[in-house]
């Protein structure tokens, strides 16, 4: 069923089986369809569900469903908080991430609390507040998940944190950590989708990780891992490529050719991300545009005819980019 079609959230008096059961399933979809999906009309369908969600908590859940109910609850204000801050909100997805790390907290869940602990650090991360993401990634070891993917992405996250502040050796460290939770994996993430942390994406963090550090070095694995990441996710089918990630892999590669002189092969990236964006635009792929505006202002070749043109290109996408109506409600 496609993500746009109006869904009908699971009507429930009570805390039952049945009706856990069907918030499960609309949940799972979502979090399946949102890396490929537009976010406004899923953060809808989400922000109805946790207000049913929360309803059924405030009333007398049978004590055996009780964690499942506050679990289910989580992942939709953890999933709501990274669809807040997609669309350009991010002091409601701090809320809604707070939220969630509370109910992972009544469902006992570490693999949601590592979860949770990521996202905080991601918005700290885009907000420039890179040492608050780097102690936020370093909160969430204390909660190892016992299965898919949540320590790998906690450890890619601090990473790129880590590289932002120019803490080489600490950025190393956890990339390393990352390959080695990699490696211990036990089992796949569901709901998957964008719970999932796929080898891509962590290509695509380790990116960004060098390219903050620098140097000849850093450009090389930065260019290295960009392609790896972007040959990656294109071999997902079209209908399910994880189009923001993609896009973010091709502005690091874009900034990797920008700073090699290599005008052409950055405008080739740029405009895969202008039109593959429209239909998908997101606060980190925005951001990531802007930052490489100000690097073509800064290039020797930034009088050249290609440069302006990016440069007005950029800044039409960016600027046409209203700001959603997005209403939080009560917690």
């Amino acid at each position: 069923m496609p993500a746009t079609e109006p869904v009908t959230p699971a009507r429930s008096g009570h805390g039952g089986p049945q009706s856990l059961d069907r918030f499960r399933a609309d949940v799972a979809r979502i979090v399946d369809d949102y890396p490929h999906q537009p976010v406004f009309p899923l953060f809808v369908e989400l922000r109805e569900l946790r207000d049913r969600a929360l309803k059924v908590l405030e009333r007398r859940v049978p004590a055996e469903h009780a964690r499942d109910w506050f679990r289910t609850a989580g992942l939709i204000c953890a999933a709501m908080s990274t669809a807040a801050f997609d669309l350009g909100h991010p002091a409601a997805a701090e809320v809604q991430a707070r939220t969630a790390f509370q109910c992972a907290d009544q469902a006992g869940d570490d693999a949601l609390r590592c979860w949770v602990r990521g996202t905080q650090s991601l918005v700290a991360y885009w907000d420039d507040r890179g040492r608050d993401a780097v102690e936020l990634a370093r909160d969430g070891l204390h909660y190892p998940p016992e299965s898919g993917t949540a320590a790998v992405r906690l450890a890619a996250i601090e990473a790129r944190a880590h590289a932002r502040l120019g803490d080489a050796h600490a950025a190393e460290r956890a990339l390393t950590r990352a390959e080695q939770a990699r490696e211990e994996v036990a089992e796949a993430d569901f709901p998957a989708g964008m719970m999932e942390f796929p080898v891509a994406k962590q290509y695509a963090y380790a990116s960004s990780t060098a390219l903050w550090l620098g140097g000849q070095v850093g450009l090389a694995h930065a260019e290295r891992d960009a392609i790896t990441a972007i040959a990656g996710y294109a071999q997902e089918p079209p209908e399910r490529q994880r189009v923001g990630e993609l896009c973010l892999a091709r502005l690091d590669l874009a900034e990797v050719r920008l700073r090699g002189r290599d005008l052409d092969g950055a405008a080739e990236q740029v405009d895969l991300v202008l039109a593959a964006a429209t239909a998908r635009r997101t606060e980190a792929v925005l951001r990531r545009l802007r930052r490489l505006g100000r690097s073509l202002e800064r290039t020797p070749l930034q009088a050249a005819p290609a440069a302006v043109r990016l440069r007005e290109e950029i800044g039409s996408f960016c600027a046409a980019r209203g700001v959603s109506p997005l209403v939080v409600g009560p917690l």
